[in-house]
Order: C-alpha cells, then sequence, then structure tokens
C-alpha cells in the first residue's frame, strides 16, 4: 500500500479490521452472517478473507493432495475455510509468526498472510506457524465499492482480535465479533436509518 490515511482521508483505515455482515446480508448466500479479515485496503480497492466459514476439506487433505505427507500435523488438523468467492482455487495462509517464506504480506506488526506454497511445505512437516488459518478465494471490492456498501449498512467494521480469529470457535466468531463493538448481535436490525 503506497499512502495509508487515517479515516478523516477515508483510506487504508479499514486495513487489519473485521468486516462484520450485518443481518441485511442475511440471505446472501456468500456474506450472510459472516465476519471477513480485511488484508489490503487501498484507492484501488480492498481484499478481505472470510475467516468463519469452515469447508468440509481438512489441511491434511488438502496437503495430501498436494503430495505433502501431513503426518506431523497429528491432532492438529483444522478445516480449509472458504475465504470468499473471487478465485476459489488461491489459497491463503493467515498466521501470527512472520517467518521467512516467499511470499507474505504483513497486515501489521503480528499478523500476515501468506500465499506462497513453502508455508504449506512447513506446515506440512510440523515446522510451520503455531497458529494459523488456510483459506481458499478472497472477497474483493472495486475502488469505492466497499466504502458504499458501509454506507448503506452492509457491514460493520472493527479492529482485528486474534482470540476470535485463532481461538473462538467457527459458530461463535460473527456474534463474538459484534461484541467487540459493544454490540448485542441480537439487537441488529436487518434494516437501518440514517440520521
Amino acid at each position: 500500500m503506497d499512502a495509508e490515511h487515517d479515516t478523516a482521508g477515508n483510506m487504508g483505515y479499514l486495513r487489519n479490521q473485521f468486516l462484520i455482515a450485518m443481518p441485511g446480508l442475511g440471505d446472501d448466500d456468500h456474506f450472510g452472517q459472516t465476519v471477513t479479515l480485511l488484508c489490503e485496503h487501498n484507492n484501488e480497492g480492498a481484499l478481505g478473507l472470510v475467516v468463519n466459514r469452515p469447508t468440509d476439506l481438512k489441511v491434511t487433505d488438502m496437503l495430501a493432495h498436494l503430495g505433502l505427507d501431513a503426518s506431523e500435523l497429528g491432532d492438529r488438523d483444522s478445516p480449509v475455510f472458504w475465504g470468499g468467492p473471487v478465485q476459489p482455487e488461491r489459497g491463503f495462509v493467515v498466521h501470527v509468526e512472520r517467518g521467512d517464506w516467499e511470499s507474505t504480506m504483513a497486515i501489521d506488526d503480528a499478523l500476515f498472510v501468506t500465499t506462497s506454497r513453502d508455508i504449506l511445505d512447513a506446515i506440512a512437516a510440523g515446522g510451520g506457524p503455531q497458529q494459523y488459518l488456510v483459506l481458499l478465494g478472497y472477497a474483493g471490492w472495486d475502488a469505492g465499492q466497499l466504502e458504499s456498501e458501509i454506507l448503506h449498512n452492509a457491514w460493520l467494521n472493527t479492529p482485528v482480535d486474534q482470540q476470535i480469529l485463532f481461538r473462538t470457535p467457527t459458530t461463535e466468531r460473527w456474534r463474538e465479533a459484534t461484541r467487540l463493538l459493544g454490540v448485542d448481535s441480537t439487537q441488529l436490525s436487518a434494516t437501518a436509518g440514517h440520521a
């Protein structure tokens, strides 16, 4: 990101935020009750990863499909997450240790996303990051699109909480993310107005 501004400058302020789907997106097959980690936000658009939609595919199965022996994972097997509808064949690993991977982007000082296969090799061998999520696909927004959706009450946003990202059960992440805002999820309305 070449220029990051604060909320007054309107650019980059959503990076390293959770986007919490408002109930009005409840009928949306892709984004109803989702929590999305916003990895990139600039004047060209935004890229995020849905972090509460596990698939039936396990990390060990995906690693085996790639020809990697994942026996070192033991009982640490976890689901592969549906990261979003764009390029569902593209993989992402969200993790906390920086590591020395070929293609890693820092979301902040303690959270990273890696897209290179070398991190999967390390995970299979038991030497990868201790906390991680593996995702396929991503959510993308064109320039100004996400800001417009927020103005139209499709999303709430709040800073990322790694407890929710890595330790909260998947089924509880949406509710817990709304609590970060001091909001009870049962009180959210599918419609909202502007004063």
